[in-house]
């Protein structure tokens, strides 16, 4: 960002602070109500920005815990569903499974024989001098 805008923003921040001093203090009269008794005038403005700034603080606060809150509730539900899904899946196979059961044979076979070349390349390497 350019140094032009940078001044720009500033000036622009500055601006609006010093419209929001002089509508709280010249303005149309801020007032706050407390326990029926009507404060207004330069205090009624000064107890309306710090309960204003004091709510906005606290909602700030109730939002971060809420965050929270919803990230770790979301987390532990994504968990419990891969789990689920887990033991679905371990059940389907348990139902299936001595169905399976030739299907596999064959697999298991070609994975010994193609995993066993490849064990004795690896040792045989392991062997040689660097």
């Amino acid at each position: 960002m350019n140094t032009k805008a940078k001044k720009l923003i500033f000036a622009a921040v500055i601006f609006l602070m010093v419209v929001a001093i002089c509508q709280s203090t010249f303005g149309d009269g801020m007032s706050v109500n407390i326990d029926g008794d009507e404060i207004d005038g330069p205090l009624g403005a000064l107890l309306a920005v710090v309960f204003g700034g004091a709510g906005m603080l606290l909602a700030g606060v109730v939002l971060t815990c809420v965050a929270i809150f919803l990230c770790i509730l979301f987390a532990s539900l994504g968990i419990l569903a891969v789990f689920g899904v887990g033991l679905a899946a371990v059940i389907a196979m348990t139902a299936v499974s001595p169905l399976l059961l030739p299907l596999l044979i064959p697999f298991g076979l070609y994975w010994f024989f193609v995993s066993r070349p490849r064990k004795q390349r690896l040792h045989a390497t392991m062997q040689q001098p660097v």
